[in-house]
């Protein structure tokens, strides 16, 4: 039996079984964990400890002392006494008439009165809060040699003795202090919401078909294949609470809503055939989830199917960083049949007690605020957009800002098609009304008007808006300067390889770097070339990335410059582990690097009399210059390097050729030009190296 379960049986909270347990002596139990038979036996016997009635004390009767005084009976005073006390009675009262009075007196005085003030009230508001005219305030100020107007503020001193000429003790109160009571008062405004999951894992392991399982509907017959062609948001209601899924394409959608800044999940459901294990698609969705920080749940599914080892999977995730439960890590693992309908129960019940342990909370009430699951275009409604509601109340006929289009909702539907007219935190809605089509991870914003979001949209387009304050990747350049900061106490890496052997060699090396002040992180390692889904996490965890013997595409370098990150490849592992200790240790020097200008292509090839040779040619990109370093490309290969030591434009000299214009290249110590060579010209420039 778990915690959890312990728990509704004797109707307490979780957090009250743990304190039980830690009182016993036994430690690093979870709210998930499971109890052994004696466990549950010390838990159940302090229960009953509780449960016993407290046994009734009989109170103990006074004894009754016999007083020797009582019996005494009083002796009569003398009558000269009695005169004696009567005049120092009336004494006495005239003593107290007098103090009566004199305390009287002191009541009557004017007390102090007291003024809060922030020091930098203009005289207009410090004449309200002193309740006097700006005139009597500007008329002291002159008579103390100051001139001002009742819009300038005199400053903190002048505040103080223009409070005591009033009669008023001043006492500088601080903004922060209103801040704090106003931020207080929105957690206040704060309720519970639903958890939204992701379900991640390798193609064909049955991700969608859990899903379908747990709706009761039929998803998976929809899509062509089988297999998820979009981002689907759905919402399932639950007698215990409610949780949102996100069926994605791939770790890669989920990664690239992260770079764009819209962390939207809570939790991920990480799906694994029983019968198939660990892929590297599943190796690349758990190095993304753990990138995220993000609590993960195994869901091994196909148990059903014959020949299948339990323990071998769970052995290759232990690989991996994710422990089982049993084996006495802290990864919760659900054995699921989506055919069966098996342990999906036990898998929602793990999802909902995950998100009762953290806590979810949103605020209800004001404007809505959310983020943009998918969007695509209806031949009939047109643009569509499916929004996960964070924040605030969306109603129909809200007007709206989305990315950098606008619009007002026309229409609102949930992931049944049903018709919505208002939708709270954490419900995915379809939204009839958005101008154009926009992309996932786009913030999603209700405005005031139609106007606003319109001029909003206008001013974002044209670059007018402000600007959110964007991350700043991690390069080696600065790298020794933001560990002296303390502003960086991690590098993280992204390391693709030609073969697997290379990852564990490169792993060993960079072990072996001493870095005291810096932890050197490797999110993701695997064999293959660069891709844009390594851009992408990179991105997104502010990490660099390597290649070792690896190719570059354009496009990916195309993405890597997008979403500024760091890219750099090596064929020696010692030149790639030197440059990570220069910069830990702030040593990294300069390195030349090639850039590229622009390329000709060779149409006719002219002989001089001085055995010399002239390329006519005419450029297909970028300039040519003059003295600019340059190669020939012949069928994909680089026959000649050197410089272009002439350039003419028919029979004159010039500095450069611009795109799709035609002229003379002669280099030096080279003439055999033939048509269809590629000239290229690039300059080299000296920049900080950097990963």
């Amino acid at each position: 039996m778990r915690v959890y379960q312990i728990a509704k049986k004797h109707n307490k909270e979780t957090r009250e079984i743990l304190e039980i347990l830690q009182k016993a002596g036994i430690k690093d139990k979870k709210s998930v964990s499971g109890l052994t038979e004696e466990e549950e036996k010390i838990v159940n016997m302090h229960f009953r400890k509780e449960e016993k009635p407290a046994k009734k004390v009989k109170p103990l009767k006074p004894e009754k002392k016999k007083s020797p005084a009582l019996k005494k009976k009083p002796e009569k005073k003398k009558e000269p006494e009695l005169q004696k006390e009567k005049e120092e009675e009336k004494k006495e009262k005239a003593v107290e008439k007098i103090s009566v009075k004199a305390d009287k007196s002191a009541v009557q005085k004017p007390e102090e009165k007291k003024i809060s003030i922030e020091g930098t009230e203009n005289i207009k508001i410090l004449a309200e809060k002193l309740d006097v005219t700006p005139s009597k305030i500007l008329e002291h100020l002159l008579s103390l040699g100051l001139i001002a107007n009742i819009n300038q503020s005199p400053g903190k001193e002048t505040i103080k003795s223009i409070c005591r000429f009033f009669g008023y003790s001043a006492e500088i109160t601080k903004p922060a202090a209103h801040a704090a009571e106003v931020e207080k008062a929105e957690e206040e405004k704060l309720i519970p919401r639903a958890p939204v999951v992701t379900l991640m894992g390798h193609v064909d392991h049955g991700k969608t078909t859990i899903l379908d399982a747990i709706r009761k509907s039929s998803i998976v017959e929809k899509e062509f294949g089988q297999i998820t062609q979009k981002i689907g948001a759905y919402k399932l209601h639950l007698p215990e609470g409610s949780i949102v899924f996100l069926d994605t394409p791939g770790h890669e959608a989920f990664t690239a809503m992260r770079a764009r800044g819209a962390l939207v999940t809570d939790i991920v459901i990480l799906v694994v055939a029983a019968d198939d294990g660990i892929k590297p698609q599943t190796v690349e969705a758990i190095n993304h989830a753990k990138s995220a920080k993000v609590p993960i749940i195994v869901a091994l599914n196909k148990i059903d199917k014959p020949n299948i080892n339990i323990d071998r999977v769970k052995k290759q995730f232990s690989e991996h960083g994710l422990s089982p439960e049993d084996w006495g890590g802290d990864t919760v693992f659900v054995n699921v049949s989506a055919i069966n309908n098996q342990g999906i129960r036990e898998l929602l019940d793990m999802i909902l007690l995950m998100g009762e342990m953290l806590e979810l909370k949103a605020d209800a009430c004001g404007k809505a605020e959310g983020t943009v699951i998918e969007s695509f275009m209806d031949k009939a409604k047109g643009p569509i957009t499916t929004v996960l509601i964070q924040k605030g109340q969306l109603k129909t006929g809200d007007s709206f800002i989305v990315g950098k289009t606008c619009g007002k909702v026309r229409a609102m539907m949930d992931d049944w098609h049903n018709k919505l007219s208002v939708a709270g935190p954490s419900t995915p809605v379809e939204i009839l009304g958005t101008q154009n089509i926009t992309n996932p991870g786009d913030k999603f914003q209700v405005m005031d008007s139609e106007k606003s979001a319109r001029k909003k949209a206008e001013d974002i387009r044209s670059g007018i808006a402000e600007k959110t304050t964007e991350v700043k990747k991690i390069t080696l350049e600065d790298l020794y300067a933001e560990i002296k900061k303390g502003t960086v106490k991690e590098i993280n890496l992204i390391i693709k390889t030609d073969y697997v052997g290379s990852i564990e060699a490169i792993k060993d090396v960079i072990g072996k770097i001493p870095a005291s002040e810096i932890n050197i992180s490797i999110l993701h390692s695997e064999a293959g070339p660069i891709s844009e889904s390594d851009i992408l996490l990179a991105s997104a965890s502010n990490a660099i990335v390597i290649g070792f013997n690896v190719p570059l595409t354009k496009n990916v370098e195309d993405i890597a410059r997008e979403e500024k990150v760091e890219v750099r490849t090596y064929k020696i592992i010692y030149e790639l582990a030197e440059d990570i200790k220069n910069a830990v240790e702030g040593l990294l020097q300069p390195e030349e690097k090639e850039v590229m200008s622009g390329q000709a292509m060779v149409k006719q090839v002219f002989k001089l009399s001085d055995n010399s040779a002239v390329a006519g040619c005419i450029v297909l990109e970028g300039r040519i210059i003059r003295n600019s370093s340059c190669r020939v490309i012949r069928n994909g290969s680089v026959v000649c390097e050197g410089k272009i030591v002439s350039l003419k434009r028919f029979k004159e000299n010039v500095r450069e050729v611009k795109l799709n214009t035609e002229c003379g290249i002669g280099m030096d110590n080279f003439n055999n030009f033939e048509e269809r060579d590629i000239i290229q010209s690039y300059t080299n420039v000296k920049v900080t190296k950097r990963l």
